[in-house]
């Protein structure tokens, strides 16, 4: 990982990118725990503002990009590894050129919060090494001769997914532990690089917005939840909160707001048993009319069909 400087144009790593894409939370997806080689599945650029239900573990073995975890930046362009949060607010970028010795290389493991509560001593590992709570320790230089070992843990989950027999995911909780346990001892913090002020205001708003949905419940409905609302709460003015967010993620205040209102409603319709009522005044809305308006309009289904559709399907 070079020591070099990151100047205002390299840190504003969301300007520019056509290939921007969001990560989104699929919470209802039928998975506890899943490995993927970095060769065959590349690290696209993407900004992912949104609670996720998974932990990541990132190892980049080959190629080069900026890393942003809250408002730290990090350049890598060396063998590392990362722990990630599902609270976590992050974007990457990739820097790789086509050449063969840029090619993306390494492996990305995401778990479940569902997988740790079933496996405590996995639980109890995390909470021991705190690499996904301590910002401090989220990010770990590899040294050359520790990747091999590091890789062989991965390569071997990655077989037990494939295999599926009764004991993989114990054999899996345990290579995820090794990991853990590994990346402990070599480790290597790297200094981080403060972002720009723009972004500063950019995570603001993502991290505000996330509390916000956050604690939407039956009985508290959503605080906030216009452009204008963010941007008082913010201390910002609107047009200023609205270009920054335009200018760097290529959607406006209230269609970011939208997309995380639309992205909790579908999860309150599959995970929970409230009436869309409850979730519609949860949300926000007065009156189940416009609710179910709003939801049609931007999924082009009523609530009621999409959440027949998906038990139908499950």
């Amino acid at each position: 990982m070079s020591e070099k400087t990151l100047d205002s144009k390299a840190i504003d790593m969301l300007r520019d990118l056509p290939g921007l894409i969001p990560v989104l939370r699929e919470s209802f997806e039928d998975w506890t725990i899943r490995t993927f080689n970095r060769e065959q599945h590349e690290c696209r650029n993407y900004l992912s503002p949104n609670r996720r239900d998974f932990y990541k573990i990132l190892m980049i073995t080959g190629g080069a990009g900026i890393f942003s975890l809250g408002l730290n930046t990090w350049y890598i362009d060396e063998p590392t590894i990362l722990f990630i949060h599902p609270n976590d607010i992050i974007s990457w970028k990739n820097l790789s050129a086509d050449g063969p010795d840029d090619l993306s290389a390494g492996y990305y493991c995401l778990f479940k919060r569902s997988f740790i509560n079933a496996h405590p001593p996995l639980k109890a590992t995390i909470e021991k090494f705190g690499l996904f709570t301590d910002k401090g320790k989220s990010v770990i230089r590899l040294a050359p001769a520790d990747v091999p070992v590091l890789t062989r843990f991965f390569a071997r989950m990655q077989e037990e997914e494939l295999v599926g027999d009764a004991f993989n995911q114990e054999a899996m909780e345990a290579y995820l532990q090794l990991i853990m346990v590994e990346s402990s001892r070599v480790a290597h913090f790297p200094k981080a690089n403060d972002v720009s002020d723009e972004y500063h205001h950019i995570h603001r708003f993502f991290d505000l917005l996330e509390s916000e949905t956050a604690q939407i419940n039956k009985e508290t409905p959503i605080r906030i939840k216009t452009a204008k609302e963010f941007a008082d709460s913010l201390g910002i003015h609107p047009n200023h909160l609205n270009a920054l967010l335009k200018k760097h993620t290529g959607q406006n205040v209230s269609t970011h707001i939208r997309n995380r209102l639309l992205e909790e409603t579908k999860v309150l319709l599959v995970q929970t048993d409230w009436t869309l009522q409850d979730i519609s005044y949860s949300i926000g809305f007065a009156d189940q009319p416009n609710f179910n308006q709003f939801f049609k309009k931007n999924t082009g289904h009523t609530p009621a069909e999409f959440r027949k559709g998906y038990r139908a399907g499950a």
